[in-house]
């Protein structure tokens, strides 16, 4: 990946398995171009939780992630807890994270 560009310049890609997930080396080179501190699970899965004043503004957080997620072509899970939305991101097809992950957290970040 060229770092000049910032993650949330760029779009996902499709993925359809046949590639190897990062491994925890990759993994570390991308984190640190995201604003906030997102949580890696298992070196599958980053994970961050979105804290708002109500569970209206969460829901329409939740609302804006899904429409950008339609854009890119990429899903989280996410969860909703009243005030707060945990957002949980992998490539399904290759049970770990690929660039998608990263692109579309960077994109949630700006969002709030």
């Amino acid at each position: 990946m060229e770092m000049s560009t910032k993650l949330s310049e760029k779009k996902c890609v499709p993925c359809e398995g046949g590639i190897q997930p990062m491994t925890p080396e990759e993994i570390m080179k991308y984190l640190p171009q995201l604003e906030r501190k997102w949580d890696v699970v298992d070196n599958k899965k980053i994970t961050h939780t979105f804290k708002f004043k109500d569970f209206k503004e969460a829901v329409s957080f939740v609302n804006k992630v899904a429409h950008l997620a339609e854009s890119q072509g990429h899903h989280p899970n996410i969860h909703i807890y009243y005030n707060r939305v945990k957002i949980v991101l992998y490539t399904h097809a290759i049970n770990g994270l690929f660039q998608n992950d990263f692109i579309l957290a960077a994109k949630i970040e700006q969002l709030v």
